[in-house]
């Protein structure tokens, strides 16, 4: 029997990194997967530290993994043997995730980007916000912070709004400073939150529009399972009358891991395939 070929993908965010260990053939399969919150950290050391941490766990060693690829900040990976655009990993990962996938909206913390994919997961367009944007998912988070409340709470919140009310600035700097004068003015927590959902899904629209996004559409990300965003990309596509089918995975978070594990798995058999031929 061939030995398992394991491969690691590590995705190294601006908060988190996100870190899976996969088995990789035709039918590849999730052994592990882990997050992990960078705080004031060395994201370099952190990174380290999880992969042993998931090594160890699991009863392997570094020699017995094939393929280390990372993405993200991943240049802060000391033991890589590969890095993959954050777009080529997205796309894969969302393929792995739903095959029809045909187009992927990555909601990161510093930018939003939505990418059309081929039925192989290769990018073929994409479009993105700006890094100052309101459409964010530190952005989110700093306002969440601001109004009392975890962002894992903010999605159940924005479902109870009965008012929205939605922030005209375009730059985030000037967004929180309208967030803040609604609160002044007694703008319920509920009411801000959707509105700023409403805000991120308008531009996410906005972006789809341009890229000619094509159905059905995955999102991937830390802000795929925001319960409260979902709806209000429904609520945007309805208004604007605009059939998309959107789908989220419970690992949404882990998509550019996993892609990064694929496509990981995918460089090291070609590799053995030319040293093969090389003999």
């Amino acid at each position: 029997m061939d030995k398992p070929v394991y491969t690691i993908g590590i995705d190294v965010g601006s908060n988190f990194i996100k870190l899976i260990l996969m088995k990789y053939s035709d039918h590849p399969e999730i052994i592990d997967k882990h997050t992990e919150k960078i705080r004031k950290r060395d994201p370099s050391a952190v990174a380290d530290e999880i992969v042993n941490a998931i090594l160890e766990k699991n009863g392997l060693k570094y020699e017995d993994i094939a393929y280390l690829a990372s993405t993200g900040e991943g240049d802060l990976v000391k033991r890589k043997r590969g890095h993959f655009y954050g777009m080529t990993t997205h796309a894969k990962g969302a393929n792995f995730f739903f095959p029809d996938a045909r187009t992927v909206v990555d909601l990161g913390a510093l930018y939003v980007r939505a990418i059309r994919i081929n039925e192989g997961a290769r990018v073929e367009d994409y479009k993105m916000t700006g890094q100052c944007a309101s459409g964010s998912g530190q952005f989110l988070e700093n306002i969440s912070r601001y109004l009392g409340l975890s962002i894992e709470e903010v999605g159940e919140v924005s479902m109870q709004a009965t008012q929205p009310e939605v922030s005209s600035g375009i730059c985030a700097v000037l967004a929180e400073t309208d967030v803040i004068n609604m609160v002044s003015r007694g703008i319920t927590t509920p009411d801000i939150i959707k509105g700023i959902h409403i805000s991120i899904a308008s531009r996410i629209i906005k972006l789809l529009s341009s890229l000619k996004a094509e159905s059905p559409i995955v999102l991937t990300g830390g802000m795929a399972l925001n319960k409260g965003m979902i709806q209000a990309i429904d609520e945007q596509l309805k208004e604007g009358n605009k059939k998309f089918i959107v789908k989220a995975h419970p690992d949404s978070i882990y998509a550019g891991a996993i892609g990064a594990a694929l496509w990981g798995g995918y460089r090291h058999l070609k590799l053995k395939e030319k040293q093969a031929e090389a003999v």
